[in-house]
């Protein structure tokens, strides 16, 4: 099939028709978000073509349309600024390793079909026809995102976008990345099953055929940093489940409070207090849930004081407070955070 273009303001977009349906094959620009259209040329856009976006290196956001079916082979794989990614209810075929090292991947939201063009004005292709829909067939804009400042506020639904980003990126459960079936009871089971299996497998689990098959990630990492890497992935999924957790049964709770605590500052290792620390230290959710879960103590409190310096003055003022409030009487407030 002849691959045609097509110039936007934001890059140059390609595609083939088949079967009068329109495939996206390449991308070439600078956007930082970009929506896809729901036609072009009057064809329904049902497609990403493998490798499409491969190795987009400034794409943070993408909204595909509501027309979207099949995304294909390595398609945003190696686009390592893509922050989110926004879905139609619908069902949706995915090839192989569609997010391969997409690893600021934090969002893959999924929407009612119908969002709307929030007022925005389809531009037109080089053949005068709109892109998108009369009525508004383009995606509205992807927002502005704090990493981590992305809970639910009063009054809105639970979102599952968080997990399904981590089922790609930190569970490696291809499986789970289910756009229609994503945050229902038994979607959420079978992460939680696949969360078990990862927080309970060895740290040392993989490292040597990777170092065997020369995996460019390992190459030159002992196995002392390979296993602390593999913790503080557990511990951020952790985090994560936590903080998302509908649905979430008290026996699972209580194991990943416990692998959070136990990894703390002044243990033997302190993953959970490095990923707070270098990760979260402007996400108030995830250093108020580390206090929350008795991750400090009379015993490290200073310590931790001392790692923090001068840097995340809103989480060492936060902690401060956390402590002041909880001293008084004869109780020292400390007996209440021991481990």
């Amino acid at each position: 099939m002849t691959e045609k273009q097509i110039e936007t303001e934001n890059g140059t977009i390609s595609y083939r028709t088949e079967q009068e349906k329109a495939i996206v094959t390449g991308f070439r620009g600078f956007a930082a978000n970009l929506s896809l259209p729901s036609r072009i040329q009057g064809y329904p856009v049902t497609a990403i073509d493998r490798k499409a976006f491969l190795s987009q290196k400034s794409l943070c956001g993408i909204c595909l349309p509501d027309t979207i079916q099949e995304v294909g082979d390595w398609a945003f794989a190696h686009c390592g600024s893509l922050a989110e990614i926004s879905f139609p209810k619908r069902e949706v075929r995915f090839g192989r390793a569609v997010f391969k090292d997409c690893g600021s991947l934090q969002r893959i939201v999924v929407r009612e079909p119908d969002c709307g063009s929030g007022g925005q004005t389809a531009p037109e292709d080089s053949g005068g026809e709109a892109w998108g829909e009369p009525d508004g067939g383009m995606c509205a804009p992807l927002h502005d995102r704090i990493p981590g400042e992305s809970a639910p506020g009063a009054g809105e639904k639970p979102s599952c976008a968080e997990l399904l980003a981590a089922s790609v990126t930190m569970l490696e459960a291809p499986y789970l990345l289910d756009i229609r079936r994503a945050g229902s009871r038994e979607w959420l089971e079978q992460w939680d099953i696949r969360l078990l299996s990862v927080l309970r497998a060895s740290d040392a689990e993989g490292y040597i055929s990777q170092s065997v098959y020369g995996e460019e990630d390992y190459i030159g990492t002992d196995l002392e940093e390979f296993a602390s890497a593999r913790r503080r992935t557990k511990v951020r999924l952790s985090f994560l489940r936590l903080l998302r957790p509908q649905r979430l049964h008290p026996a699972l709770r209580e194991e990943l409070e416990q692998y959070l605590r136990s990894l703390t500052k002044g243990r033997s290792t302190e993953e959970t207090w490095q990923v707070i620390r270098q990760e979260h230290g402007g996400h108030r959710e995830h250093y108020s849930l580390f206090a929350q879960l008795g991750c400090i103590t009379e015993d490290n409190f200073q310590g931790i004081l001392e790692d923090m310096g001068e840097d995340n003055p809103e989480m060492k003022a936060f902690f401060l407070q956390y402590a002041e409030e909880r001293r008084g009487g004869a109780l020292d407030f400390f007996q209440s955070l021991e481990l």
